[in-house]
């Protein structure tokens, strides 16, 4: 396909689906297969010109998405659709664009997030189906999900989340963050929750999962996460990560910078 240049670079908006099984997370990390990092190497074949791909937030490894963002800036005459049929010529098959778009100066797939929504997905039977492993939590033993709902509510609003957040190794500005959903709801041996904010800490999500896998197992009441909340105490063993594999990124929302 040709791929004839420009010399003004243009702002494309991807919306990006990927089984997360295979790579170390979103984030390109030396000697390590990553997501960016093999869009950033399959659009730079294709442009004929180095590309940095900035993403709406980083996935660990093993965690997978419907509905990441990326943003990147290419010297290139194709028009989106071109470039996305390009791109998924040329991904492995655990990648795909499911949307190409351009967008003005002022978008930032990170800064101008205003909301995202994640999903996790618990497997709650005796067996677990072979084709189910990569993409759900199998948890053998009865989960109570209506004390795992109720205890879900009390995460909505604006909280400070220190309890809920792993270490990133970086500094963080605030661990104040505003939770709009959060929902629990069972269909058969599949539960799934929702979760939905204006933004995430570092493991912010699978660490509110794994308190609530411990409630739903009846070792915790659903009112600690009141007091955990309140107490604003950095996290402690109390609370535990849920595995990456259950995790999808869903959704991400912006304003009016698109």
């Amino acid at each position: 396909m040709p791929t004839s240049t420009c010399s003004t670079a243009r702002r494309f908006r991807l919306t990006v689906a990927y089984d997360g099984t295979g790579y170390a997370g979103w984030q390109v990390q030396p000697g390590r297969p990553t997501v960016q990092g093999v869009i950033e190497a399959v659009l730079s074949s294709i442009v004929k010109h180095p590309c940095k791909v900035h993403g709406s937030g980083r996935t660990d490894q093993g965690v997978h998405a419907m509905g990441q963002v990326a943003h990147v800036d290419l010297a290139t005459r194709m028009t989106p659709i071109a470039l996305m049929r390009a791109l998924n010529t040329r991904l492995p098959p655990d990648i795909r664009i499911r949307e190409a778009r351009l967008a003005s100066d002022r978008f930032h797939a990170r800064r101008s997030a205003v909301a995202k929504e994640y999903r996790y997905v618990v497997w709650n039977g005796s067996l677990m189906p072979p084709h189910e492993r990569l993409y759900a939590l199998h948890v053998p033993g009865l989960l109570d999900a209506g004390s795992m709902a109720r205890a879900a509510a009390l995460f909505v609003g604006e909280h400070d989340f220190v309890a809920f957040m792993a270490n990133p190794c970086r500094e963080v500005e605030s661990s104040v963050r505003t939770i709009t959903r959060f929902t629990v709801k069972r269909s058969g041996n599949r539960v799934v929750l929702v979760v939905r904010g204006n933004g995430f800490l570092y493991r912010q999500v699978r660490s509110m999962v794994g308190m609530l896998l411990r409630i739903g197992h009846g070792a915790e009441p659903p009112e600690l996460i009141a007091d955990l909340l309140a107490n604003r105490s950095p996290r402690t063993a109390r609370v535990p990560s849920a595995p990456p594999q259950g995790l999808l990124l869903w959704r991400v929302w912006y304003g009016r910078a698109r």
